[in-house]
């Protein structure tokens, strides 16, 4: 496998990778090296914080003795360097405190995603402990985005989706707490589903995390991609505290059929205080809008309301409690606690916080997530839709979205006023997807997001968006493969 060879599948999906390996055309073997030789020539991007090279290798040789052959056998693949973790390997979770720590479990998505046939062969950058909107963790140094060094690719999946729009593996891991697979799905021009709440497992180390903010899926370039990878993910492991009902037919196959008529929501406000979204992404949902009307869907204009003081404090903290988790795991690890540079400034404010939150205050936002739940649902009575922005800017600089504010609270008003909708899909547990439908004047991608309680009907409207106002041929100018 030669450079032009590799740079030639730079723009193949997943499944499109796969076939060619059920035909006989190519090898896992060569799948792999491809993808090593395009991952070699985007080291600049420092999307990818180790090389798992050797453990790819044998796993791709081992495939290639298989006869079995998945949707997804034998294709090039990326962990999260979070909640993705691959035992004896080193899972640092962006933290100074961990760069040294090594997981002795295998999380239970990864074990799908090995079954399923996926050759993994590194780790991606991440902020520390999923906490930051963007990917500049001090300790790895910030991943550059493929569309423009001047943007942040976003985070907390911000290497995988960095990865992926630069042509490197067509899909990657992530997860989404408030927004962590969909904000770098808009930074990078990308496809981000989160799923809705307990679609799979966080077995065999949890039950769940954020309680149920947080969702894991992947980052792809195509609706068919993310599709298949649900497919592979769904479903729930002994002892799950909770699960979602399974699907009636697969992802995959589901796509392949236009929804009913969806009755659709619309909306350009965001749901927290601060300043209108920007011209360029309200004009991303408009057209998207449109689209979704002349496709054949009803589209109106409106929202559900929440009360953002309510949810804003409920979310910083649930966020001080987990990362008082993060301080004891690294201290575990560490056998000392950690040193005042060995976690984020922003990461300290929470640790903080959290050492002085009573178990009323925390039982407190719990109560009132479930609250704004029942009132965000009340809202969207008649509709089965909302159509939103991802961002209500265009992507974000860096230091804008990882600093302290000297509050928990006053670091997710910042978020917020950037991210506007993408946490309620969290706080609800509704699926949501960004779509990169829209562009800003001088080329840079523009996010457009789908709600709605269960996965099947926005990937349905997913596809026939992409068959509508395909962007599959959009790549940055740091693509590694052949335009």
């Amino acid at each position: 496998m030669d450079a032009a060879q590799a740079a030639e599948l730079a723009g193949i999906d997943a499944i499109g990778q796969a076939s060619l390996v059920a035909a006989g055309e190519l090898t896992a073997v060569e799948l792999l090296e491809a993808a090593i030789i395009r991952l070699e020539a985007a080291r600049s991007l420092n999307a990818v914080i180790d090389d798992l090279f050797e453990h790819g290798r044998a796993q791709a040789a081992d495939l290639d003795a298989d006869s079995r052959k998945s949707p997804l056998h034998g294709v090039p693949f990326l962990l999260k360097d979070l909640d993705a973790s691959l035992a004896g390997t080193r899972e640092a979770m962006g933290s100074r405190a961990l760069r040294t720590y090594v997981a002795t479990e295998t999380a239970w998505i990864v074990d799908r995603y090995l079954s399923a046939g996926l050759v993994v062969f590194g780790k991606t950058n991440t902020p520390e402990w999923g906490n930051h909107c963007t990917t500049e963790p001090s300790l790895f140094g910030p991943t550059v985005n493929p569309w423009s060094p001047s943007i942040t690719p976003g985070g907390s999946s911000g290497g995988s989706a960095s990865a992926v729009a630069a042509g490197v593996v067509p899909a990657a891991s992530g997860g989404d707490g408030t927004g962590s697979i969909r904000v770098p799905a808009s930074c990078c021009g990308l496809v981000g589903l989160k799923p809705r709440r307990g679609r799979s497992s966080f077995a065999p180390g949890a039950g769940h995390s954020l309680e149920g903010l947080v969702n894991s899926h992947a980052l792809t370039r195509t609706v068919r991609d993310t599709a298949a990878l649900l497919d592979v993910i769904a479903g729930t492991a002994p002892g799950d505290p909770y699960h979602a009902a399974p699907p009636a037919t697969s992802y995959l196959n589901a796509i392949a059929e236009a929804p009913a008529v969806q009755r659709i929501l619309m909306t350009t406000a965001s749901p927290f205080p601060g300043p209108a979204a920007d011209p360029v992404v309200v004009s991303a949902v408009e057209a998207a809008g449109r689209l979704l009307g002349e496709i054949g869907h009803i589209v109106e204009t409106g929202a559900p309301t929440i009360d953002p003081d309510v949810v804003a404090d409920a979310i910083a903290v649930l966020h001080n409690v987990s990362n008082v988790g993060l301080h004891a795991l690294a201290t575990s690890h560490l056998g000392r606690e950690p040193a005042e540079d060995e976690f984020e400034p922003s990461t300290w404010v929470m640790v903080r916080e959290g050492f002085t939150t009573s178990g009323a205050a925390y039982a407190g936002a719990i109560d009132a997530v479930h609250a704004q739940t029942r009132r965000f649902v009340a809202g969207m009575a008649g509709h089965d839709v909302l159509l939103v922005p991802t961002l209500l800017t265009t992507p974000p600089p860096y230091g804008l979205l990882g600093e302290p504010r000297g509050t928990t609270r006053a670091f997710f008003d910042v978020e917020f006023a950037t991210t506007g909708w993408t946490s309620l899909a969290n706080v609800t547990g509704w699926a949501a997807i960004s779509l990169p439908l829209g562009t800003t004047d001088d080329g840079l991608p523009i996010g457009v997001q789908l709600m709605a309680p269960d996965e099947t009907v926005l990937l349905q409207l997913a596809a026939q968006l992409e068959a509508a106002a395909p962007w599959a041929g959009r790549h940055p100018p740091l693509w590694v493969g052949v335009n």
